[in-house]
């Protein structure tokens, strides 16, 4: 497979502009629409043995079941649920105008915005790249595609795949590095999607505003769990181990750090350790942990937990604390960093400044829930939140208490996969939201449309203003 084959930057330009006019030329109708997925639906199916392979290429090995159910599932989801959904997110939405303006009648009309750029990232690199593709497709648009270079292999399966589905002048794919990124970002599409870390998306935002595009941005931050003290201790720590080590941690909504009742700290610690155990039984040869993408993210996490323990920090290392060198020598080349956990990190530590991203967990003790809630207030609003609790009102103080971008309560993760709820952050953490109908509303114009009738009230409303039309104006403003 050529995976050289950037884009030039100067054909960037260009590409928008054919892809502009080619929807100008003809704005793609609900028939279109729905072909246009069912095509991609039944492609991807075809190639979905390709893209483990190349996924699992890229990061030197991931899970094939993480590649299914992250990759795969997600996609094919998403492609069902805007196929079933799709007539009725594109009709008309009648909205009132109040008896002032009686008879006339009011409607929202989702109308297609054009082009939309999506700069899609590595750690779900088809996953990011295809969702909200779908929105935008179903919503109307063409689509101008750059996914991430440090997955060279899945970029360019996106590449064929994507091709083979649509013509050149409807959906395009650009691939290169950050510099083609940074161009790409300053194009003047009709709306731009970026996902991706806060850092850069403050880059892409100012890229994108001189030309005043429209941003959605899906970013990350430090996403906490918080595990009350009536919660069953194991069952936690056991949802909390999948929404932390999925794909070695490298997932912007998995849990940063856990915030545990002061009393059951080191048996939490207990239970993630024998849940680990559990499930990475000879560890430095399991096929169902995930590679780290590439060495400077390595490097970046040996880097923090390196600081946590020149601070005085315990480190845990359940799963290789009976390895010699030579084996962790071998796993450092492979990439393969073991799940870290660290007892009590000082707040001010890399490690509680930076998002994680990967598979490092800090595990913080408190005195009381208010006292839990004002560490995660004392922090960016995060992407995501975890309260654990069998008790509603505990429940309802972390929520309201604090304010992220989702929520799942009792769990991890699995807000993401519910069509009907809208995925994005605030502030940070994000700016705008997509999935399901919300990234079809997002991708478009909700364009008001109010009708005059033949015959209305406002005909009378004009100067002179004296007699009855003074009475009217004065009856209409109280």
């Amino acid at each position: 497979m050529d995976i050289t084959a950037d884009t030039p930057l100067n054909e960037l330009a260009a590409t928008r502009e054919r892809l502009r006019a080619a929807w100008q030329a003809r704005k793609p109708d609900y028939t279109q629409r729905r072909a246009d997925l069912v095509r991609l639906r039944g492609v991807f199916r075809s190639r979905i043995d390709s893209m483990d392979a190349a996924i699992r290429a890229d990061f030197g090995h991931r899970s094939q079941h993480e590649n299914l159910l992250s990759e795969a599932m997600i996609v094919l989801a998403e492609l069902d649920h805007a196929l079933k959904h799709l007539r009725r997110w594109m009709k008309p939405r009648r909205a009132a105008v109040g008896w002032r303006f009686w008879p006339a009648s009011a409607r929202i009309v989702p109308e297609p915005v054009g082009v939309v750029g999506i700069l899609s990232p590595w750690n779900y690199p088809v996953n990011l790249a295809l969702v909200p593709l779908v929105s935008a497709v179903a919503a109307g648009n063409h689509v101008y595609l750059k996914p991430s270079e440090h997955t060279p292999r899945t970029s360019q399966w996106l590449r064929e795949l994507l091709s083979e589905v649509f013509p050149a002048d409807r959906v395009a794919v650009a691939l290169g590095g950050p510099e083609l990124g940074a161009a790409f970002a300053a194009l003047p599409f009709d709306h731009l999607l970026f996902t991706g870390s806060t850092a850069v998306g403050r880059k892409v935002m100012a890229a994108a505003a001189p030309n005043l595009t429209p941003v959605t941005l899906e970013l990350g931050g430090k996403a906490p769990a918080v595990v009350c003290a009536d919660f069953d201790l194991r069952k936690a720590a056991a949802r909390i181990a999948t929404g932390k080590w999925f794909n070695a941690g490298q997932t912007c909504i998995g849990v940063d750090y856990v915030l545990v009742d002061e009393a059951r700290g080191g048996a939490f610690v207990e239970a993630i350790r024998d849940e680990l155990l559990a499930r990475y039984p000879g560890f430095d040869t399991t096929t169902d942990y995930t590679r780290i993408i590439n060495d400077a993210q390595y490097a970046r996490l040996r880097g923090y937990v390196d600081d946590a323990r020149a601070r005085g920090t315990i480190v845990v290392e359940p799963l290789t604390d009976t390895l010699d060198a030579a084996a962790r020598e071998r796993l450092q080349r492979e990439r393969l960093f073991p799940p870290t956990l660290l007892a009590e990190p000082p707040l001010d530590s890399e490690v509680m400044r930076n998002e994680i991203f990967g598979p490092i967990l800090p595990v913080l003790t408190y005195r009381t829930l208010d006292d839990a809630i004002e560490r995660i207030r004392s922090m960016d609003r995060p992407l995501a939140l975890y309260p654990f609790s069998n008790d509603a009102r505990s429940i309802d103080r972390i929520v309201s208490g604090t304010l992220a971008g989702g929520v799942t309560v009792n769990d991890t993760l699995l807000h993401f996969g519910a069509h009907d709820l809208p995925f994005g952050g605030i502030g940070p953490s994000g700016i705008g939201a997509i999935h399901g109908r919300t990234g079809f509303d997002t991708f478009s114009k909700l364009l008001p449309v109010f009708r005059q009738r033949s015959f209305a009230g406002s005909d009378l409303l004009k100067p002179p203003y004296r007699g009855f039309v003074d009475r009217m104006v004065r009856m209409l403003s109280k």
